[in-house]
């Protein structure tokens, strides 16, 4: 289950940096991979079963996505989430794709896992 879990988190990860993508530029960030580990593995059972979404993983993806403001940050968010899915299978890309219309976020762009961490 520990395993499900981290793998649930990474998936997340890759949704909420494109879902800071499209936020405004600033100078210096300060999101860690902590950070986005602990704001996000509420939600691992949701991106590898399906059903309903937890409140706490919401909670948890608002408050990154909250918190993921500035280049440095989005980045950050996205070289955590790059270091780790490639090792942890499991994860339903169709869930991770709807996460954010189900905790209440509105995105624009279709969410990849193969995202250039650098852009």
């Amino acid at each position: 289950m520990a395993r499900a879990s981290m793998v649930g988190t990474v998936a997340l990860v890759a949704v909420f940096y494109c879902l800071v993508v499209a936020a405004p530029l600033s100078v210096e960030g300060v999101v860690t991979c902590e950070q986005v580990i602990s704001d996000l593995s509420p939600c691992a059972t949701y991106l590898i079963n399906g059903g309903t979404v937890p409140s706490d993983c919401c909670s948890g993806v608002t408050s990154l996505n909250s918190a993921a403001t500035t280049t440095d940050d989005r980045q950050a968010v996205c070289r955590c989430t790059e270091q780790t899915v490639t090792t942890l299978p499991g994860i339903n890309l169709d869930n991770v794709r709807s996460l954010p219309g189900k905790c209440g976020l509105d995105i624009d762009f279709n969410i990849s896992l193969n995202t250039d961490c650098s852009k």
